[in-house]
This record gives C-alpha cells, sequence and structure tokens, in this order.
C-alpha cells in the first residue's frame, strides 16, 4: 500500500514538473516573440538597401537608324520601334534577378515613358513587375543644357533628393541606403553644395557609380554575368554598412564630375545654376533621344 501510494506521488511530481516546464516554455516563447516585435518596431530602416539602376546603357543598347557607326553588322536588334534599333545586353535577366533577390530594386530612365515599357515587356517581360518603381524623363530634371560635345543631345539630371522624399512599404530611403547607377553627368546634383563667401564647395557624398555603357560591339561582353565585376561589387554593397563609406573604399567604373575635372567650367555652369537654363524650345526638351 506504501509503495503504492509512493508511486501515485512520485506520477504526481512528475505531472507536476512536466506542466512547470511547459508553462516556462509557453512563457519564453511569448517573451522572444515579444522582443521580435519590439526588434521590429526598433528597425526602422528597410531591410535591403535600393538600387536604382538606368535603362540603356547597362540593361540594353538603343541606337537611331542614323547613327550606323553604332549599330553592329552581325547582329539582329531585338526590337525596333519608329527609328530606333535596341540591343539586349548578355546576361541581363540573370543579373536583374541577381539584384531583385538582394537590394530593393528601381529603374529609373531619362527617355519616355511610352518607350521604357515597350522595351521592358520585349526584353525582360514579367521581370518588369518586380522594379518598386519605374521612373522616366518626367521624374528627372531639365536642365536646358545640351551634353558635353553634342548639340542635339539634351541633358536630364537624376537627384535622388526626389526618391528619398517619397515613402515606400519597403522602408525610407537615404543617402546611407541608396546607389543610384547612371552616367556621371546625371549625378551631377547629388553631391551636397554649400556656399561661402560666394565660392561653391562641392562635397561628394559617394552614392553613384559610372559603368562604362555597353559595347555592342564586344561579343565577350560578360560584365552582367556571375562572374562579371559589377556583381562581385553590388555582393560586397548588400552587406556593407552604409553605401558611402562602401562606395569610397571600392572605387568603381568611371570618375563623379568634380572640380578636378577638365570640362568643369562647362559642369560647374549647369551645377550653379541649378540645372535651369532658359530655352524657347520646349518641344526639344521633351526628348526621345535620351535613356
Amino acid at each position: 500500500m506504501a509503495a503504492e501510494e509512493s508511486k501515485i506521488k512520485n506520477v504526481a511530481i512528475a505531472s507536476d514538473d512536466s506542466q512547470s516546464i511547459e508553462k516556462e516554455e509557453e512563457i519564453k516563447h511569448e517573451k522572444e516573440t515579444d522582443l521580435g516585435i519590439s526588434l521590429d518596431k526598433l528597425s526602422l530602416g528597410p531591410k535591403k538597401k535600393l538600387l536604382v539602376i538606368p535603362l540603356g546603357g547597362l540593361i540594353v543598347h538603343r541606337a537611331h537608324v542614323r547613327d550606323r557607326a553604332t549599330l553592329p553588322k552581325n547582329r539582329r536588334p531585338d526590337l525596333t520601334y519608329g527609328k530606333f534599333k535596341v540591343y539586349k545586353r548578355p546576361f541581363c535577366e540573370e543579373f536583374l534577378r541577381f539584384c531583385f533577390e538582394r537590394f530593393e530594386v528601381g529603374l529609373w530612365s531619362s527617355a519616355m515613358e511610352h518607350n521604357i515599357d515597350k522595351v521592358l515587356t520585349q526584353i525582360i517581360g514579367e521581370l518588369k513587375t518586380k522594379f518598386l518603381f519605374t521612373w522616366d524623363q518626367n521624374q528627372c530634371t531639365k536642365t536646358r543644357f545640351t551634353c558635353f560635345g553634342n548639340d542635339y543631345k539634351p541633358l536630364f539630371l537624376k537627384e535622388l533628393k526626389y526618391i528619398w522624399e517619397k515613402k515606400y512599404s519597403s522602408g525610407e530611403y537615404s543617402s546611407s541606403n541608396t546607389l543610384l547607377i547612371t552616367d556621371p553627368e546625371k549625378a551631377l546634383l547629388n553631391p551636397v553644395l554649400f556656399y561661402i563667401f560666394n565660392l561653391i564647395f562641392y562635397l561628394l557624398i559617394n552614392t553613384a557609380i559610372f559603368p562604362k555603357e555597353y559595347d555592342i560591339k564586344n561579343k565577350n561582353d560578360d560584365f552582367l554575368g556571375p562572374n562579371g565585376e559589377l556583381r562581385a561589387f553590388l555582393d560586397g554593397l548588400a552587406d556593407a554598412i552604409d553605401v558611402p563609406s562602401y562606395v569610397k573604399d571600392n572605387p568603381f567604373g568611371e570618375a563623379a564630375i568634380t572640380p578636378s575635372h577638365p570640362h568643369w567650367d562647362f559642369y560647374s555652369e549647369i551645377i550653379s545654376s541649378g540645372g535651369k537654363e532658359e530655352s524657347s524650345d520646349d518641344e526639344f526638351w521633351d526628348s526621345d533621344w535620351s535613356y
């Protein structure tokens, strides 16, 4: 009888211990959940950095039929519309998938909206729906200047402040977590400018890189490929603490336009005017040329 009572007592104790352990585990789980929610709330920035890419020069090459020197002789265009021929760059779709996995990706082209949509549909198909945003000429700053050495090509600028002013479902962006890929002249107004006694001081903030444009005649182009230098650069950027420090420590592509540039007199005029110059020919600035 005593043995049976002892057995029952041990079972009861074991049951109590089991319930106690379960209760402790439940409390621990609740605390971890609460902590996770708290940490999520404290994480004010987006989980992925923002990568802003162009269309022409990186993903495709677009050429006017009159520019015969830029047309390859042994390759058919992937798309023809109007007087333009468009050539898809090798590895462009794989490259975009690579980018979408590591970044929030926005596309910003200085072409007109209807032309961008046409090219994206033909060249990358459904991948175009993965962009955080698709911006065109309307979101660019019309400088009223033409590109250096080409009086027929209007110069459009891409000012990152317009992106940073907006709120996105993925978070808010700033100079610390945004990288723009473009041409050096299109990023002219992104460095910080300040004036002391009417002198312009130009502070480079390292929020952009400037790869050389796609050379359509290079049959061995693998710049966007798995072993290409751009993927290696972006792989490191995805894990970096912030964009400006990484860009500064890992120079890539062409140099930014600064006061040491040989044509600084030309570009400083654009900067000091805020990109605005009077012109009466508005149709010229609603241009189909730029990409």
